[in-house]
Order: C-alpha cells, then sequence, then structure tokens
C-alpha cells in the first residue's frame, strides 16, 4: 500500500512539441507495450495543433474496441469523454484525455480475441457453417 500511495504522478507531456502526424500513429503506438508516455504525447499534440476533438475521441473509442476491455475500462473511457465534453477547449480537458490514452496503452495490446468471438456468434446466428466437412 505504502508503494501505491507515494508513486509520484506521470509528469504531463512537454507541451512545447507539436509533431501533429496522423491518426495512425496512435494505433500504431497501442500495438505495442509500454507506449503510455508516446500515447499521452501524440493526444497533447493532437490537441495543441488544433486537429478535430471528434477524430481523436472517435480513434480512442476503436482503440477500446478493439481490446478485449472489461467493464472498468468501459467505464473509465466513458468517464473521460463526459469530462472532456464539459472541459473541452481547456487545459483541464486535455488532461482528461491524455489520462484516457495512457490508461489505454497501459492495458494494449491484448489478445483481441473478443472480435472474433462476436464475428462466430454473427455467423452463428446467421445459420452459417463455421467448420467445412
Amino acid at each position: 500500500m505504502d508503494r501505491f500511495l507515494n508513486m509520484p504522478p506521470a509528469p504531463l507531456p512537454n507541451s512545447a512539441q507539436k509533431e501533429c502526424g496522423p491518426i495512425s500513429e496512435l494505433f500504431e503506438m497501442l500495438n505495442s507495450q509500454q507506449r503510455v508516455n508516446e500515447a499521452a504525447q501524440f493526444v497533447s499534440n493532437w490537441l495543441a495543433c488544433g486537429r478535430p476533438d471528434a477524430e481523436l475521441l472517435a480513434a480512442l473509442g476503436s482503440l477500446l474496441l478493439r481490446e478485449d476491455a472489461e467493464f472498468h475500462t468501459y467505464q473509465m473511457v466513458e468517464a473521460a469523454f463526459h469530462q472532456f465534453s464539459r472541459l473541452q477547449g481547456t487545459e483541464d480537458g486535455k488532461i482528461v484525455l491524455v489520462a484516457a490514452a495512457r490508461y489505454l496503452a497501459a492495458h494494449s495490446p491484448t489478445a483481441r480475441a473478443t472480435g472474433q468471438t462476436y464475428q462466430t456468434a454473427l455467423r452463428l446466428h446467421r445459420g452459417e457453417s463455421l467448420y467445412a466437412d
């Protein structure tokens, strides 16, 4: 418990760095483990460059859905989106999305089997054969 409570806060990304790449870079980052700070910097840069908030939110939502997320992860991202809607255009709003990106990056990549499960269920619902004899 002492170790958890005595962790220093994660530093905010360098706001002077404004390299604004395509949103696909964020997807590539989260294909590898331990890219937490890079994901945070990407989100900070995206917002500093004045790129569309809606595109970033859609990307974060897509990143959540492609992983085998648990209930609390969905809750956390939903809460971040809700807070951002109230704080949009402020420094606090940026911090909320940076935190959401860090959280997603810390839990990515997963086995990503959920999508396969959905596809199997859809095929069964349609009456399709899963295996050919």
